[in-house]
């Protein structure tokens, strides 16, 4: 089974490349794992797999479980054409009380149940054919002698009269079917008539010259091994299985579908089995509701992020089994043990960089330019606090690798993310945005890296606003960071009932929309501390 992974909600460009970059290292160890995102990247990640040819990875909505990832019985399924016998073998054999039937492009086309196939035995109209010439050979086990149509429709009689009284009380035409031992003046009799189907019981054979008239006639004969009344009974159970009561429209779920969604759907409805469609409505199978819990957890490693509320839709169905991160523990938790890896380091691809070197994997140029790329943003080109040594140390090498100089590679990065001309107020407040709590309350911090605050500027009541807006619920304060890099420092907008949080948190003197703070950098080691010592005391 494959293995997704993928960082936190708002895609920044460690929490990109060190995904790509560890299931790198992952698959070249042989193991199955796909690189994903959970939102859109941010014009620095997009400037960073362009300028190294690294594909994107591709969006993941969430890692519910869904019917695709159920146990469901995916042989549960019949042509519309098979005869009844069969279906009730294959029903027998699988114990199932229901199965879907599917035309010949395997569309759905319908449900039976074996309710409605004991209905038809005891009280279905046993006189009448609607099936195929292949299906009364194999209900018969028999042997094809004469075959004109493929298809077989017509009212049964057997040959229970005497010849004379046969000849004389009943009528034969092109929509009769007959069942007869070696009587061959009754044969005859119905080979003149042009019957649709003679079926000769007993093995029994014709003589060359009543075939021969049959063969211009052409009158279908099949040989049954079985007597008269064995061979009516299994002729009347050839019948097409859509010929008796179906339900030609059950209600369907989708192999999309979520399981909670499919446990709730047949709890209204009440019934045992559904048919499990695409979005063609080709049939996939049978699913009952005691399948449900028969399913495979979507295996997951989370980069970058150790937290449920910054993790994928869905993340406490999923099977987490490793976790690679740089930031303070959350209260993620899992049944089982897992390979747990968090560091003091600037960025989670230190980290990985450090898996390359341990494992004596190499590191080919993109995937070294993308390590590099993530290493550079978190630590701010080792302007951040959180800069460590070994971060410093993986740049060195891995721009070598990536044969690319640090400070020119840096610079023409960031400027190509500081643009923010084409970006709307709640997209740049949300290209990376975070929440934390604190007991009963949240604080809500974005971060923005860009040289032009000015633009910002133009409409800053709008983006108070907008925080103002945020600030809803048990959210204590949202804040706003456009972090300079290149001047080493932050701007900062509030919602408005946090200019006093904001004043005490930077020991600022005055405090006022888009104040500048100087060397305030990185969120998790100067933004969030501060702000949590001072909210803390007051909730």
């Amino acid at each position: 089974m494959q293995t997704f992974i993928f960082g936190h909600r708002n895609p920044d460009t460690d929490t990109v490349c060190a995904s790509i970059a560890l299931s790198y290292l992952l698959n070249e160890e042989g193991k199955n794992t796909i690189p994903k995102v959970l939102g859109h990247l941010n014009l620095e990640t997009e400037f960073v797999l362009k300028y190294f040819n690294v594909k994107a990875p591709d969006y993941l909505n969430d890692t519910k479980i869904q019917i695709k990832d159920i146990k469901y019985n995916k042989k549960a399924i019949v042509s519309d054409r098979d005869p009844i016998l069969k279906t009730f073998n294959f029903m027998q054999q699988q114990n199932i009380t229901a199965i879907p039937l599917v035309d010949d492009k395997k569309v759905l086309s319908g449900l039976v149940t074996l309710k409605e196939i004991a209905k038809y035995l005891i009280s279905g109209n046993k006189d009448r054919v609607d099936t195929f010439y292949q299906n009364i050979v194999l209900c018969l086990e028999g042997k094809e002698l004469l075959k004109f149509d493929d298809e077989i429709i017509g009212k049964v009689l057997v040959a229970s009269f005497e010849t004379k009284t046969f000849h004389e009380e009943v009528e034969l035409s092109n929509d009769d079917i007959l069942i007869v031992g070696d009587r061959y003046k009754i044969i005859e009799y119905a080979i003149d008539s042009k019957v649709k189907l003679i079926v000769l019981t007993g093995n029994h054979t014709i003589p060359k010259k009543i075939l021969k008239k049959a063969l211009k006639n052409k009158v279908n004969i099949i040989i049954s091994p079985y007597n008269s009344l064995e061979t009516a009974s299994k002729v009347i159970l050839s019948n097409k299985i859509s010929s008796i009561n179906i339900n030609s429209k059950p209600v369907t779920i989708n192999n999309k579908d979520y399981r909670t969604d499919f446990l709730a759907l047949a709890n209204k409805v009440g019934h045992t089995n559904y048919p499990v469609v695409n979005k063609k409505n080709e049939c996939l199978g049978l699913i009952k509701v005691t399948s449900a819990d028969n399913y495979n957890k979507q295996k997951v490693i989370m980069v970058d992020h150790n937290s449920l509320s910054q993790s994928a839709i869905g993340i406490e169905e999923a099977e987490i089994v490793e976790i690679i991160d740089h930031h303070n523990l959350s209260s993620i938790g899992t049944n089982t043990p897992i390979n747990f890896r968090c560091m003091p380091v600037g960025c989670t691809c230190t980290i990985i960089y450090n898996m390359f070197m341990e494992k004596k994997i190499a590191i080919p140029k993109d995937i070294a330019g993308i390590m590099l790329s993530a290493i550079l943003s978190d630590t701010l080109v080792f302007k951040s606090p959180t800069t460590t040594d070994e971060d410093i140390f993986a740049a060195s090498k891995l721009s070598k690798l990536a044969k690319v100089d640090i400070d020119t590679y840096g610079y023409q990065m960031f400027k190509a993310s500081s643009s923010i001309g084409n970006m709307s107020i709640n997209d740049l407040i949300n290209q990376d945005y975070k929440s934390y709590s604190i007991g009963s309350y949240s604080l809500g911090i974005s971060q923005v890296m860009t040289m032009d605050f000015e633009e910002i500027e133009k409409d800053l009541d709008k983006y108070v606003a907008k925080l103002n807006d945020l600030k809803s619920g048990n959210y204590i304060c949202v804040v706003l960071f456009i972090t300079d890099v290149y001047k080493n420092g932050s701007y900062v907008i509030y919602n408005t009932d946090a200019e006093e949080i904001v004043l005490d948190a930077f020991d600022l003197k005055e405090v006022y929309e888009g104040v500048y703070i100087p060397d305030l950098v990185s969120r998790k080691k100067q933004m969030l501390p501060a702000l949590l010592e001072v909210i803390e005391k007051k909730v």
